[in-house]
């Protein structure tokens, strides 16, 4: 009698003809579903149900018919579904099933979109969609942390989310291996399509498995999650409730073709613009020793950037009114910086203009903002140098500048992008490019409209994506929208010394709980901590200050305590 209640309650069991599933629900959860619609949860239980090893083992096999995809493709398959036990080596999730499958493409020369759904045997009525990184390619498992969360919260899946993941839509090589650029579905399932066909996917899993559907639908993830995150408030604002996007690599087409220009700007003069080891330090001791203590604190992290931008106005000159410049120019030892060093310097701390216009931007938009060369970057990001090598070598930015140009934007494989590639020679091939790939558009009325919610924060010494793209695009949603109107649903932070993977200040911040106090309980986000996870500095805290505030030190105070530094404006 049970079984046939919950059927009858629960109609989207029916949707597949193949699935024997019976889920055991509380007695409590039948008098109040009995009291809501049929295809929904109810709103006030937390845990809706409890299921294990027959009903995980039934998914296996069952296909996902493309009506049920909102978006083309020729259905879906789950090729495994496992009960892991909260008992399992290396598992602190708790008993959930893990279910792997792929989204077949709607042209047979395209690849899956490979995907991974978890689903906790004790459910929160919630689900979490995990972003990927650089050019995906890797199934994003949705097991581990989300973006910047400090090591001693649970993950999201012991606390009883659903989670998903998936690799895009291809396989990588590993690093920024573009090749399945040439392959136009690829293309777009990564530009912008794969997120919504994988929450699709992990929707209808979510509705058999459990028999309703998640109260609160959550996307959250970092770099090109970040840039994943942009595109469900953009394109898919009734699919999330809320969304997390750290430092958001969103403007991507743009972010490449200025990588590129900082690689070549690099490379320049035969190799005579690099700087090596010794060089590099001697630039950021000079930097930190003029603008660290602009904040009221020596602490090693420049916090008042805009005031660095003027103590540092003089590193600038290729002239003997530089202290960093070498005697007439001429590279002349490794502490001083040569004009051919100076120029690319500066190159990069300029706006790269593609000379153009962009269509999918409202403000057509072709410019991308500087990088951060003389305000605290140290050109060595989570091991990975920008600058530094011994001898003059390809830039970090290289990689994903040369895959963007060389196989999306000109298509030919054997493009040399350092020496031959024009932008304005394929202006239109960019435009339709921006409108596939990138997620900058700030028309968020339907996500405003829909209750839903935006974090999103950078780092200010990212050398991976300048976090002036963030700040750009936060000054062009103030335009659209006021600062009242877009402080109801748009909340952004900066934090001063924190990288794209680490920093002199390797910040852990509580995101997701924010988060869902402004979805769930209408308390919106004020200053956040972040706290430091580097060796030697591990343990101190900052506020996390919304844009354009920023942490001063009060005068007196434990440097390593946040309670010490107060969020002020310029």
């Amino acid at each position: 009698m049970l079984k046939q209640a919950v059927k009858k309650m629960h109609p989207l069991l029916n949707r597949n003809q193949s699935l024997s599933l019976f889920a055991v629900v509380t007695t409590t959860l039948l008098t109040l579903s009995a009291c809501t619609d049929n295809t929904t949860a109810p709103t006030n239980v937390t845990a809706v149900a409890t299921v294990g090893a027959e009903a995980c083992m039934q998914l296996t096999g069952l296909t996902i018919g493309a009506n049920n995809i909102g978006l083309p493709t020729t259905g879906a398959t789950i090729i495994s579904a496992e009960l892991i036990a909260t008992t399992a080596e290396n598992n602190p999730n708790g008993e959930y099933c893990k279910v792997l499958g792929a989204i077949h493409p709607a042209t047979y020369t395209a690849p899956d979109i490979n995907f991974e759904v978890n689903l906790p045997s004790t459910w929160n009525q919630k689900s979490i969609q995990f972003g990927g990184g650089g050019l995906n390619g890797n199934v994003v498992s949705g097991l581990g942390f989300y973006a910047k969360q400090p090591a001693t919260e649970a993950t999201p899946l012991a606390r009883g989310y659903v989670t998903l993941g998936s690799d895009s839509g291809h396989k990588s090589a590993g690093g920024f291996d573009g090749s399945f650029y040439l392959n136009a579905e690829a293309l777009e399932n990564f530009g912008r399509l794969q997120i919504k066909k994988t929450h699709d996917v992990a929707m209808w899993l979510v509705s058999q498995y459990y028999s309703a559907a998640p109260q609160y639908n959550y996307f959250i993830g970092g770099s090109q999650g970040g840039h994943e995150g942009f595109d469900a408030v953009q394109r898919y604002p009734a699919d999330y409730d809320g969304v997390i996007a750290g430092y958001p690599a969103h403007n991507v087409v743009m972010l490449h073709l200025s990588a590129l220009n900082l690689a070549k700007a690099l490379q320049a003069n035969d190799g005579q613009s690099w700087l090596n080891p010794r060089e590099v330090e001697f630039l950021t001791t000079a930097v930190y020793t003029a603008c660290d203590p602009l904040d009221g604190a020596a602490d090693g992290i420049i916090s008042n950037v805009a005031a660095c931008t003027g103590a540092t106005a003089s590193f600038k000159l290729t002239t003997a009114e530089n202290p960093l410049r070498c005697a007439n120019g001429k590279d002349s030892g490794e502490q001083c910086l040569s004009d051919f060093q100076l120029q690319a310097l500066n190159n990069i701390d300029t706006p790269y203009d593609a000379g153009m216009k962009i269509f999918n931007d409202e403000e057509g938009n072709a410019v991308f903002p500087k990088w951060t060369p003389f305000e605290g970057s140290t050109f060595v990001d989570g091991g990975f140098p920008n600058l530094g090598a011994e001898r003059p070598q390809q830039a970090l930015q290289f990689a994903p500048g040369d895959a963007t140009t060389r196989l999306a934007i000109a298509q030919n494989i054997k493009l040399d992008v350092i020496n031959d590639f024009d932008p304005a020679q394929y202006a239109g091939r960019i435009n339709e490019l921006t409108l596939l790939m990138s997620a900058n558009s700030i028309a968020l009325e339907p996500f405003q409209a829909k209750g839903g919610k935006l974090i999103y924060f950078h780092g200010l010494v990212d050398d991976y994506i300048s976090p002036y793209s963030s700040i750009q695009y936060y000054n062009r949603l103030l335009t659209r929208f006021g600062q009242e109107n877009l402080d109801s649903f748009v909340s952004f932070y900066t934090i001063p010394g924190m990288g794209h993977q680490t920093g002199v200040f390797n910040a852990r911040l509580s995101t997701l709980e924010a988060l869902e106090n402004w979805v769930e309980k209408d308390q919106a986000p004020g200053e956040l901590l972040a706290t430091d996870v580097n060796t030697n500095t591990a343990g101190r805290t900052r506020p996390v200050c919304k844009y354009p505030l920023w942490p001063r030190y009060r005068g007196e105070g434990d440097l390593n305590l946040a309670a010490s530094f107060e969020c002020v404006a310029q």
